[in-house]
């Protein structure tokens, strides 16, 4: 019966000894407290004053810069153009549908025939989700038609993109065929 109590006495006798050694401790830090002022009052010295920056040398004054011009056209200047016809998404994608790609094929090859005609992409959605939210996902959709046209040999120069998000809607109703018409995107090209 000794041998069976002899691992567990060794083990107990274990804990025990790192029970009594411990743990290595981190040294413990005070602030040794300063000693307290003898003798009257000092005073002390106030802090001196910055020098004043130099001034700067007498130089011309530079004119403001000029205005940079944009090359974004002016969406008064554009109009539909019915062999343009619009494109539609599913909920809340961007992603071109199948029916939508043979639609922008057709819009390449009328668009690579008519070389001077500037065009604007727009991107729309249906009114659910935020503002913010839509007028981000109108973006996409809006660079995803353009990306699907510049890969069929239309100049991306040519193009420029606006989101709408929800803010110019086809249908009013609030259906899911309505909001179907909503998700879109939309061409405008220059009117000659």
């Amino acid at each position: 019966m000794t041998r069976s109590r002899h691992p567990v006495l060794c083990f107990a006798g274990v804990v025990l000894a790192f029970l009594a050694i411990g743990c290595a401790r981190r040294p413990s830090v005070t602030q040794a407290a300063a000693p307290p002022p003898t003798g009257g009052p000092v005073a002390v010295a106030p802090a001196p004053t910055p020098a004043p920056p130099p001034a700067p040398a007498a130089a011309e004054p530079t004119p403001p810069p000029a205005p940079v011009e944009t090359a974004r056209p002016a969406p008064r200047e554009f109009v539909p153009e019915r062999q343009l016809p619009d494109i539609f998404f599913d909920f809340d994608k961007s992603a071109i549908r199948p029916d939508a790609a043979r639609a922008l094929q057709a819009s390449a090859e009328w668009l690579n025939a008519n070389r001077s005609r500037s065009l604007i992409i727009e991107g729309h959605c249906d009114e659910r989700g935020t503002e913010a939210y839509n007028l981000a996902l109108g973006d996409r959709r809006a660079t995803a038609t353009r990306d699907f046209l510049v890969a069929h040999g239309v100049p991306t120069a040519r193009m420029s993109l606006v989101s709408y998000g929800k803010e110019r809607p086809q249908c009013s109703e609030h259906t899911e065929e309505c909001w179907g018409l909503n998700r879109r995107a939309h061409f405008v090209v220059q009117a000659q």
